[in-house]
Formats: C-alpha cells, structure tokens, sequence
C-alpha cells in the first residue's frame, strides 16, 4: 500500500494548485512516494528531530519495512551490506548533527568500494541554516569528499527531481553513494507531485560503450601474448559481468586472478585461478602479475594493496590493456598502453564477439610454457599451514571448516577488517559472484554485522555467516538487538586470538615486537553477551570441537548464533608483503621473519 488514498485526496482537496494526476503533498510523502516508485523495500535508519515528519509518512504506508539500527553507521553498512548483495541501490535515512557525523564511516566505505547508495538526511528548517541550530552541521561540506554526489533541497518542489537524479547518480556509470539532505521545513512544506519518468543531466553522461578501435587493440595483443595475464576487480562484480569474464576467460584459456573486491567474479575452484593476489594474495598470482608480457586489468585500480611498490611493478616491461567505466582509474597508478573507458559487462560483451569473429586462436606452444612456469610457482603451496600440536585452533581451519560445510549451500560470508578477513578471503573458496560482502578500500572495522544484517534481510532463505574478530565486532555489536527485533538470524563466526590481530602482526614484523596497545585485555563473555541480546552463545575452545558447532550453528536456522573460536594469538598472515615492498617480495611464513 502506498501513502493512503484518503490522505491523497486529503491534500488534493486543500490546494487550489493541485489537480488529479498530481497530487499536492507534503515534502516527506514525496519521498516516500518517490521511494515506493524506485521500487525500494527496505531502508535502515534511526529518527530524531528533523526527520520525523518523514518518519511520519513511513508509518502510513506498508511497502517498504523500515529497519530501526542501534546507531547510524550500521544503518548505512546495513543498506550497503545489502546493496553489495543484490546490486540493488541500498538506503538510509538519519537525521541532522550526530546523525549525519555518526553515518560519515559508513557514506565512505561504500564510496571507497563504489556502492550504489542513497542516504537521506535530515537538516535544521532552510531559515536557520548556517546559524548554528540545535543539531545542525554543514552535511554537503562534511561529506562533499566522500559522495558521488551531494544535495541540500531548499524547495519542496525540486525534491522529487532530485530524488530521481539522485537514484540515477547512484546506480550508473561507477556506482557510488548520494546523500539527498532534506531542511525539516521542506519535509512538511506541500506542493503538486510528478515523479519523472527519465532523468537528463547535461553535465553527467558516463560512457557505458567502450570504443570499438581500442577494443580492436586489444584482442590483437591478448591473441598475440605468450604471457598473457587477466587480472579483475570490484567492477566486474558491480557491472554484474562474471558470466562475461568466465566466457572470456575459458575461450583463451589464460591464467586468472581477482582482487579481494573481486573475489567470485571467476571460480576460486577453477584451476585457471590462481587465487587472490596483491599483499597476501598467492605466490603464483602475484608472480604471474609481474612476469606477464600482456596484462589485461579488468574493472580493477592497480591500487597500493595490489602491487606494492609501483617502480618495483614497473621493472619488468609488459602491456597493459585496462578496461574501466571511470577514466580517472585508468593510469592513475600505472601508466597502461590500451584504454578502454566503458561498462566492464558491454566491453567484455564485444571483446568475446571480435575473438569469435576473428576466429584466431592464442598461440598454444607459449601458453603451455607460461603455464608450466606457473605450476612450477603453484607448487610452493604457500597456502599451506600448520595445524601444530593440535591443542589450540587454527583460524585457517575455522575459514576451511565452514568452507566445507557450506560450499554446495546457498551462502553468503561477510566480514570485518584485520587478519580473519584476509583468512576468510584466502580460504574460503568463492565461485559465486556477491557471495563475499567486506570492506576493502576503506578497511573499515564493524561492517560484519551490519553487513550480514542487510544480505539476511535481502535474502532470508540464504545461510549468512559474519566472519570477525573480538576488536572488530564490538565496533557494531549493539546491532544484535536489531537481529532479535527484524529476526535477522546470522551466524557470527568469531576468530578470537585476544589482540588486535593485523596491528599486532605489523607489530611483530616491522616494530620489534613491541605491541603498543594491541592487546585486549578487559574481553567480554561472548557468550553470555549473546544470550544478552536474545541469541544463542558458543565457546569453542579445541580443534575438535569447530566442526560440531558449526553444525549446531546451522542446525538453529532460526537463531542468530555467536560462536567465541578462541584460536592462536601467534598466528600471521602468510603470504605477506611488506609496505614499500614489490609485489614478488613476499614473507611466505614465520621463518622469514
């Protein structure tokens, strides 16, 4: 049910403006309205002053189930958790002041990763702007860097259009969040309401058709490699264009990696993957990345994380073909020989036609040689670890345990920042796209739960497991009452080695072991805290005892269950590469320390 049809005729009967096919209504019934039309179901918010004439409209209409968090961040990684997930445009309404500061975190992971977002936020009445009202702060300046796009409405008659402008911003060209900030007078002010149809915006029309010369170019050096390398990001994920990338990459037959942003876009267990690369990617992907004679870089930013030091990736001469919907990626880092400014999924679309058509085949005596070299690099096994004297729990064998159990389920996994997230993105085998829901370039620690509360939402039939350590988690822990009341029930698999896991590692290997203020010294129980909050609590303390409370863990579908792994605090992150470092100088394990 949308707004009422008694509160429509209401408001039409009091303007003398207004006719039938458009409605005069309040400024708050517009957005719902305008909402409703964009097809959303769900928003994550919290109320206060300034938005409660919004909060109003939301309570006459049923169609979109609001979502009350217990602090604003959750409620913009809640809508970006499940933007990620589905590729929908995700949404969250917070009011003006704290509201807007508290929700900052959350607006910049998602522009940091490119997620299509709206937030709408609530401001003090256009009068008393700029003369400091209770809870005003300036929210375009605030967030002007870390938006696609911003907007202050000071007329209720410009609302709808930029309701659709924004909507439109978000989901096209490189996605990225929009923040819509709505002046608490505006919200109950009434005019005339017309929702567009289409949007035209002179000075935004992102390219989506990659030029058909450069892509020429291009399959001309792929055809003509003898060490050819593909190598893909978040925005094959985000161009929803893995069945473009696997028909690419299984016609050539050339060696494959993702990016932790792209984990899922090709099959982890398709042998020509070669696994994640960049600071704790693999030994084969990382090698084969800086010995290839014709990259291929597909909706991927060469960012510092992937290649390290950008003179040592320079060393070894090689072509670069680099296929991005955003110009300003391309060469940004690395100076690349083959632009390619278009949507991955189009571009990759006429590459695949032109291989097709051409009819040439790459040369088959230098690809067996090439991947010889890389079996030969494969047999470092540097994913391999040890399970010492079985008396303390590994976190690699959590990750490789819940991968085993779920892997032929339908099954999500989200994370938090630090050493869990890189075990998760290592051993955890991803052949889906959107199955992996973290915060990459921000790196933003308390994104699991939220995270894992926005894909349950948004796919409630599905297993959703959050991935965390005991610092990370407690960023956002609140949320667990949000998962009793919105019945949410996620599996929160926690990886607790009682420090701050990554610092700590960094600790160890570059300050001497002097772990400043790493340590976690005053935890809580866990166990007790879930029960708290109205859930189900685990302590699993020995080796033997992962696998049966995993299972007992997904025996209680209808539970969100906390599971306390007191795992080993020594353990590090292998492979690893140090900052300043090139890609190929990598730490593979504590004996090069």
């Amino acid at each position: 049910m949308e707004i009422s049809k008694a509160e429509i005729a209401s408001a039409a009967a009091a303007s003398q403006h207004a006719d039938d096919k458009h409605p005069e209504l309040m400024g708050s019934e517009i957005l719902v309205r305008a909402l409703q039309l964009e097809n959303v179901k769900h928003i994550w918010g919290y109320p206060g002053g300034a938005v409660l004439y919004i909060y109003d409209a939301f309570y006459k209409q049923d169609t979109i189930q609001h979502v009350l968090v217990r602090h604003e961040q959750a409620a913009v990684h809640a809508a970006d958790g499940y933007a990620r997930a589905t590729g929908e445009v995700g949404v969250a309404l917070v009011t003006s002041g704290p509201g807007v500061t508290n929700a900052v975190t959350g607006i910049a992971t998602a522009y940091m990763d490119s997620i299509p977002m709206v937030i709408i936020t609530g401001q003090v009445p256009t009068h008393a702007i700029g003369l400091d009202a209770f809870q005003e702060c300036d929210t375009v300046g605030i967030t002007r860097p870390i938006v696609k796009h911003n907007f202050l409405v000071k007329d209720v008659r410009d609302l709808a259009d930029t309701l659709k402008k924004a909507f439109h911003i978000a989901r096209t060209g490189r996605p990225g969040p929009v923040v819509v900030d709505i002046p608490k007078d505006v919200s109950f002010k009434k005019c005339a309401f017309h929702y567009p149809e289409t949007v035209e915006m002179r000075s935004y029309n992102p390219v989506r058709k990659g030029h058909s010369g450069q892509i020429r170019k291009a399959l001309q050096l792929l055809l003509a490699a003898k060490r050819p390398y593909i190598y893909t990001g978040g925005g094959v994920l985000l161009s929803n264009a893995s069945e473009e990338l696997r028909t690419l990459v299984n016609m050539l037959g050339y060696p494959c990696t993702n990016t932790l942003m792209g984990l899922g876009a090709f099959p982890a267990s398709d042998p020509k993957f070669l696994g994640m690369l960049g600071m704790h990617g693999t030994v084969e992907a990382n090698n084969a990345m800086q010995h290839c004679d014709v990259l291929l870089a597909v909706g991927a930013r060469f960012d510092d994380r992937v290649i390290g030091n950008p003179k040592h990736f320079a060393q070894n001469e090689r072509k670069i073909i680099h296929i991005d919907i955003d110009p300003s990626s391309i060469s940004k880092r690395v100076k690349v020989d083959v632009p390619i400014v278009g949507d991955v999924k189009d571009v990759l679309t006429e590459l695949i036609a032109m291989i097709r058509e051409s009819g040439l085949k790459p040369d088959a005596n230098a690809l067996g040689g090439w991947w010889d070299t890389i079996a030969g690099w494969r047999k470092r096994d540097c994913m391999k670890y040890s399970l010492g004297s079985g008396d303390v729990i590994k976190p690699q064998y959590v990750v490789e345990t819940l991968w085993n159990m779920t892997k032929d389920a339908d099954t999500y996994i989200t994370s938090d920042v630090g050493q869990h997230q890189m075990w998760a993105a290592q051993y955890y085998k991803f052949d889906e796209p959107r199955r992996w829901i973290n915060s990459g370039g921000l790196g933003t620690m308390g994104v699991g739960i939220p995270y894992a509360m926005g894909v349950k939402l948004a796919r409630p039939d599905s297993e959703v497991f959050c991935v965390t350590g005991e610092g990370s988690v407690q960023m956002c822990i609140q949320e667990l009452s949000t998962c009793l009341q919105y019945n949410t029930p996620i599996k929160i698999v926690a990886l607790n080695n009682r420090y701050l896991g990554m610092v700590r590692q960094w600790q160890q290997v570059e300050y001497a072991g002097r772990y400043s203020s790493s340590y976690m010294d005053a935890l809580p129980d866990f166990v007790k805290l879930a029960e708290a909050y109205g859930h189900v609590g685990m302590l699993i303390e020995r080796p033997e005892d992962v696998e049966p409370a995993l299972r007992e863990a997904r025996r209680l579908k209808d539970r969100t269950v906390f599971m306390d792994f007191r795992t080993d605090p020594t353990e590090n992150v292998f492979p690893m590469v140090q900052a300043g470092k090139g890609i190929t100088e990598m730490l593979l394990g504590s004996e090069d320390l």
